[in-house]
C-alpha cells in the first residue's frame, strides 16, 4: 500500500499565495500556525485532507488548473527575486497580475 504524499508545511503555506517560504517559517516559530487544530513546528508535514490556519486564516492549496508557468530570458540586471525593497525585481519585471514565484535557471 502507498502512504499518502505529504508536503513540508511551510512550502504548502507558500504556493498557497499567502508569503514566502521564510515568512511562513517565521509564522510557524511565533506559533501561529495550526494543522487540525494543534499547533505545529518547523519541518511538520502536510497530508491531504489537513486543515491549515495561519494567523486563524484556511489555508488551501492552488488548483494546478490554475497554475500559469512562464518562461523567461532573464536579462542582465534583473534580479531573480520578488523582494519589492530588491531595485530591478523579477516580480517587477515580469509584472503579471498575480504573485510570481521564480523557480530557478531552465538549463
Amino acid at each position: 500500500m502507498l502512504a499518502k504524499p505529504s508536503v513540508r508545511l511551510n512550502k504548502y503555506i507558500s504556493e498557497s499565495g499567502v508569503c514566502s517560504r521564510r515568512d511562513a517559517d517565521r509564522y510557524i516559530e511565533q506559533g501561529n500556525v495550526f494543522i487540525n487544530g494543534k499547533r505545529v513546528a518547523l519541518g511538520d508535514r502536510v497530508f491531504p485532507g489537513d486543515v491549515v490556519k495561519v494567523n486563524g486564516q484556511l489555508i488551501e492549496p492552488r488548483s494546478e488548473d490554475n497554475l500559469v508557468f512562464i518562461a523567461l530570458n532573464k536579462p542582465v540586471g534583473i534580479v531573480c527575486t520578488t523582494e519589492s525593497g530588491e531595485k530591478d525585481n523579477i516580480a517587477d519585471f515580469v509584472n503579471h497580475s498575480t504573485r510570481i514565484f521564480p523557480i530557478g535557471r531552465v538549463r
